[in-house]
């Protein structure tokens, strides 16, 4: 999953999905992008988000370190200060079937159930994947989602990048 509230917001996502692409494994879909509300803090801009499904043959820990690579060369700066406003962030929200659960590494991710943001681009791509642990499709977890923030399918305005 990946999110962006810092511009060019969309050049950001798709500057790591190059980069995705090109060190952790193929991108076989990529979800539309939505804009969303920032969950869980306040900020001035709105997030970007979107969802890929990647084959990869590298191992979940190989794919979070290259993806905390991505982030920081993108500007991220991890303050441990809780959510903030971001150029980028690259979360692993389902690795197959399995459930990791390391100091730095939980899958499936443990927000994925309250988070509409993440819910919604998600069931575009992989509706009936079956979260591992609570036993349900995507489209399921959407349906109950306690989270009421807003999302909404993002429209580019002349000012954003659309190259790739």
């Amino acid at each position: 999953m990946l999110g962006s509230n810092i511009d060019p917001r969309l050049l950001f996502l798709q500057e790591a999905e190059h980069k995705i692409a090109e060190r952790l494994g193929k991108i076989l879909q990529l979800s539309r992008v939505y804009e969303s509300e920032p969950w869980g803090f306040e900020a001035s801009q709105s997030f970007l988000n979107r969802a890929l499904i990647i084959e990869t043959k590298l191992t979940p820990q190989q794919v979070l370190n290259g993806a905390l690579q991505i982030e920081q060369e993108l500007g991220r700066e991890r303050l441990n200060e809780g959510y903030a406003s971001r150029q980028i962030d690259i979360d692993i929200l389902y690795f197959n079937e399995m459930i990791i659960d390391e100091p730095d590494l939980l899958i499936p991710h443990p927000g994925i159930p309250d988070r509409r943001f993440v819910l919604l681009p998600l069931v575009e791509i992989a509706a009936d994947f079956v979260h591992p642990v609570l036993k349900q499709a995507q489209t399921d977890l959407l349906k109950s989602c306690p989270d009421e923030s807003r999302v909404w399918l993002f429209k580019p305005q002349m000012n954003e990048s659309h190259e790739v």
